[in-house]
């Protein structure tokens, strides 16, 4: 069952271009899927029945795994039998007729003005690593960037003069401004202090690690929880973190929602909305936390 496995995962990346972090997701939620059927006496993906998908993810729920991980899993298997019906590996679709979990609407977590300065004062950027920590935080909250896109930057996507960076997968690309103090913080960071984490002549990532490659996202995570506790944030920090606090600030001073919406990138303006049911539970915390009559 592997070996179609494998295959899926060339077939979804040459034929239908999706990203590596959308590949490691797929080949992670479907080997697990895989060794529950292997266990189940499963030999061969012809034998996987919708029975099967549906104890599978009816385990993690009860197993305590989010509802999101959960949505994913049937996402990916879904495709995964599809892609199985298209090449004529099985007859009949298995997934067909699923009942879909349904996600829990959380409302994004986001930090205070406040918090977000103690967290871009934190780096120290008189050392390479530092600088460069630094200009990473203060790209992601001027811009509100997906994490993705700012490891995923190259040194030719940013121009500092013109105070722009460009970002997005091929055909989706997007132009976004970057305020003075980005564009001081990354014009920091490049020349000597980027020279000093580049060990192999040329790299073309605007973002190096200690190895002088590019950044990579679990390597970006471990800098931002480093950078939370030392400014004293106790907020659950995740990367995406700033991305929602840029486009909750924007708002909340004033900026009109297709505007916030072409910044971060949504297709779907409703998926920017969520960010004005952050804005309503924030005045009432303020309304409850201040109001004699709350």
């Amino acid at each position: 069952m592997n070996t179609h496995l494998d295959a899926f995962i060339t077939y979804m990346s040459e034929e239908k271009g999706r990203s590596a972090s959308t590949l490691e997701s797929y080949r992670r939620d479907l080997a697990q899927f895989l060794e529950f059927a292997d266990g189940r006496g499963l030999t061969a993906v012809d034998e996987i029945r919708k029975s099967h998908i549906a104890a599978y993810l009816n385990e993690m729920k009860r197993s305590g795994k989010a509802s999101s991980t959960v949505v994913r899993a049937s996402v990916s298997i879904r495709s995964f039998c599809h892609y199985l019906i298209r090449q004529s590996i099985i007859v009949q679709d298995p997934s067909m007729d699923l009942e879909t979990p349904k996600p829990e609407k959380k409302l994004p977590v986001v930090l205070s003005v406040s918090e977000v300065e103690r967290l871009l004062g934190a780096p120290d950027p008189s050392n390479a690593q530092g600088a460069r920590d630094k200009a990473m935080l203060e790209a992601l909250y001027a811009t509100g960037i997906r994490v993705s896109e700012l490891i995923a930057l190259n040194l030719g996507d940013i121009d500092l003069q013109l105070k722009f960076l460009r970002c997005g997968a091929a055909g989706k690309e997007r132009i976004v401004p970057i305020g003075r103090m980005t564009a001081e913080a990354v014009a920091a960071y490049l020349g000597p202090m980027r020279d000093q984490l580049l060990k192999h002549g040329q790299e073309d990532a605007l973002f190096l690690n200690q190895l002088g490659t590019r950044l990579t996202r679990q390597g970006f995570w471990k800098i931002i929880k480093k950078y939370a506790s030392a400014a004293g944030i106790e907020t659950d920090i995740t990367p995406h973190t700033l991305r929602h606090s840029f486009a909750a600030h924007l708002l909340e001073n004033g900026a009109d929602l297709r505007s916030v919406q072409e910044m971060l990138g949504h297709s779907d303006i409703s998926t920017t909305q969520v960010y004005t049911h952050v804005m309503k539970r924030n005045m009432k915390e303020v309304y409850e936390l201040h109001h004699p009559r709350a």
